[in-house]
């Protein structure tokens, strides 16, 4: 079994792609090419971006959800860029939402840290998903708080949000970031950017350490999912077998409702109460009871 999985990992490993966030976090650790997607994305020049830690973890309370953040950088002017690579949307609203939470959480970071509401800094939370987040096709959803009556009036809290769709056609968009996308959507890399990129990703799959991490990290996981697997099976029989009871109790009282048992004696009888038994009565039978 051991060996099967070990194989299987090995097979998983080898198929990996920028989309897989495992790799893209790794890639993105390379400071050039994550000041040029970021550049590219947002169509600004960064000076400089520090890692403040190489996978960002955000736990403000022993009794709160905590949150793992793929890409936490910060610029020269402190502006912090979250970057999420999104494979799956989720139900319903979950990822937008997501987005929030993430945004709730970086703030309490910083004002935990003695900054002031007031002080808080400019941050995007930039989710690059291999599908499309809305279905409108655009290649870029960018979101700011701004006035419905007046459109144009931003409410300037420093919040930005932006989705990039792999599968998009339509909208304007930098042509490194337009081949990056297709990238991400299992296309072959083109330009200079993303074939710089495509190295990095080979760069990082022949490491031996960082495939011994993923491999490590695999079998883990398929252990804690067989194991919870296995228990939700053991689970399901036990209710299944309390269930089949009950209904053999249910189906004995309503016979011996048919034979005009006396109540009290199908109470003993069945471990159910008089008020469960009575449900079970049809009205011609309620009718006779009483």
């Amino acid at each position: 079994m051991a060996q099967n999985t070990e194989e299987r990992a090995l097979r998983a490993w080898e198929e990996l792609s920028i989309s897989d966030n495992f790799i893209f976090q790794r890639v993105m650790q390379n400071k050039n090419l994550c000041k040029r997607l970021i550049e590219r994305i947002l169509h600004i020049k960064i000076r400089e971006l520090d890692y403040p830690h190489t996978e960002k973890s955000i736990d403000l309370r022993l009794d709160s959800k905590s949150v793992r953040l793929d890409v936490y950088v910060e610029d020269e002017s402190g502006t912090i860029y979250n970057i999420e690579m999104q494979t799956t949307k989720g139900h319903g609203d979950e990822l937008v939402k997501r987005t929030r939470y993430y945004q709730g959480m970086i703030d309490m970071d910083l004002l935990g840290k003695g900054v002031y509401y007031d002080q808080l800094r400019q941050t995007y939370i930039i989710f690059i998903c291999t599908f499309d987040p809305f279905g409108m096709d655009e290649r870029i959803y960018t979101f700011r708080n701004a006035c419905l009556e007046i459109p144009h009036l931003l409410l300037g809290d420093g919040a930005a949000k932006i989705f990039l769709n792999a599968k998009g056609l339509k909208g304007v968009v930098d042509a490194d970031i337009e081949n990056f996308l297709h990238y991400v959507d299992g296309r072959e890399a083109a330009g200079v950017f993303t074939e710089t990129l495509a190295k990095e990703v080979e760069r990082v799959k022949h490491q031996d350490e960082t495939r011994r991490e993923y491999m490590t990290l695999y079998m883990e996981y398929q252990k804690h999912h067989q194991e919870g697997v296995k228990e939700g099976l053991q689970r399901g029989r036990r209710e299944g077998r309390r269930e089949g009871r009950r209904e053999g109790l249910i189906a004995m009282a309503r016979s011996l409702l048919a034979l005009n048992v006396p109540l009290d004696v199908i109470e003993k009888s069945s471990g159910m109460t008089r008020e469960e038994i009575l449900t079970l009565q049809t009205p011609a039978a309620k009718h006779d009871r009483r």
